[in-house]
């Protein structure tokens, strides 16, 4: 009894402690930052799809800092060799004819990765991320060990284009959208990052590392019995609606749940804790339909106040932020220093704004709507 009331308690600390200062710190990233928490005690990783500038590494950092873990961060090109995430081979143990990587400072002893640019990735370090990934080990020749990174964070401003990267970005198994806060909350970014630039929001950590390993290594006691039949028919519903959900990542989806239990300082799973399953598409067109999905299972329970705060977060788009959304795009297509790569992204996101407006209730708003994103299509043709 003792030992579950420690537990339950560590989750709420990890919430009230660590990820609540970071929601404070970080103007409009409350979402982001509840999944990183799910996700750190979950032992699985997270896809922020964003452009640069939009706070990514900051976030990883952060929490690195307020956990008092080791942190390692890189920016992948093409041309990034494996040494530079592994470290260099030890020129003492070559020339003893050893092969030893000397890894001090680099990810194989990180608590915490972050990869920018993921999908640069190329085929010298693909094959030894994917372990990374997949089973937290390291090996490099005769060389292998077990990594304590507990979540990596992978970013990208596009979606894998082909099979080889798409394995890479499985592993993945949250993804999230990083942009720019919206424009009526500039005033309150500006305050908030000049406090974080300064250090001002500094507050002393009291929850570390070796808390959060206690609290991902309490998955095997949430019960998860009573909410395994309302997770087989989401998976059955999401599979009928086109989502592909293979049975690994489906077991793996309930480590997702029994984290946000324990997050949540509970010990027992709940169908609110399902809420993680907005956040496994695998391309932009896919996320009003999981969140329409998902929010019509969830609101088939009652609120309860232990649930995890994303539980409730559901809702109908709001038309109107849809409309200055298509206008921003609108204006940016008419900018003729827009580039080529800022036009691609653009397109992905009049993707995500045509199938959100779908799901306007108000009919009259929705043919608005819709009229304005077939109007924006045509302009990608045309030379900026």
């Amino acid at each position: 009894m003792k030992d579950r009331a420690s537990r339950q308690e560590r989750g709420r600390r990890l919430s009230s402690e660590v990820l609540e200062p970071m929601k404070r710190a970080f103007v409009g990233k409350d979402e982001i930052v509840d999944l990183m928490g799910v996700c750190l005690v979950a032992g699985e990783n997270l896809f922020l799809l964003g452009p640069p500038g939009t706070a990514k590494s900051a976030l990883v950092r952060e929490l690195g800092h307020r956990l008092e873990g080791r942190t390692f961060e890189y920016l992948l090109t093409r041309f990034t060799e494996p040494s530079e995430l592994f470290g260099p081979f030890d020129i003492r143990k070559l020339k003893e004819g050893e092969l030893i990587t000397n890894t001090e400072g680099m990810l194989p002893e990180a608590s915490l990765v972050f990869l920018d640019e993921l999908l640069n990735a190329n085929s010298a370090i693909l094959n030894s991320l994917l372990m990374v990934l997949n089973e937290r080990v390291f090996r490099r020749g005769k060389e292998t060990r077990q990594l304590p990174a507990l979540m990596v964070v992978g970013a990208s401003n596009r979606l894998p284009e082909d099979d080889a990267l798409g394995a890479l970005f499985d592993r993945f198994l949250l993804r999230v959208a990083c942009d720019n806060v919206a424009e009526e909350r500039l005033p309150e970014v500006l305050d908030a990052g000049w406090r974080l630039d300064l250090g001002l929001h500094l507050e002393r950590p009291t929850v570390d590392i070796e808390t959060v390993r206690e609290l991902h290594g309490a998955l095997s006691v949430v019960e998860l019995g009573g909410v395994r039949p309302a997770i087989v028919d989401m998976v059955t519903k999401l599979r009928r609606a086109g989502i592909p959900i293979s049975d690994r990542r489906a077991v793996k989806l309930q480590r997702l749940v029994a984290a946000s239990a324990l997050v949540s300082g509970r010990e027992q799973a709940s169908v609110s804790d399902m809420w993680v399953f907005r956040h496994i598409w695998d391309s932009v067109e896919q996320q009003q339909v999981l969140a329409e999905i998902v929010d019509s299972a969830l609101k088939k329970t009652p609120a309860d106040p232990s649930d995890h705060p994303r539980a409730r977060e559901g809702g109908a788009p709001d038309a109107e932020a849809l409309a200055r959304d298509l206008e921003t795009i609108a204006q940016r297509l008419s900018d003729a220093a827009t580039s080529a790569a800022d036009r691609s992204v653009l397109r992905d996101r009049l993707g995500v704004l045509a199938a959100r407006s779908q799901w306007v209730r108000d009919q009259e708003a929705r043919t608005v709507l819709s009229a304005r994103i077939e109007a924006l299509w045509p302009r990608f043709e045309q030379r900026a």
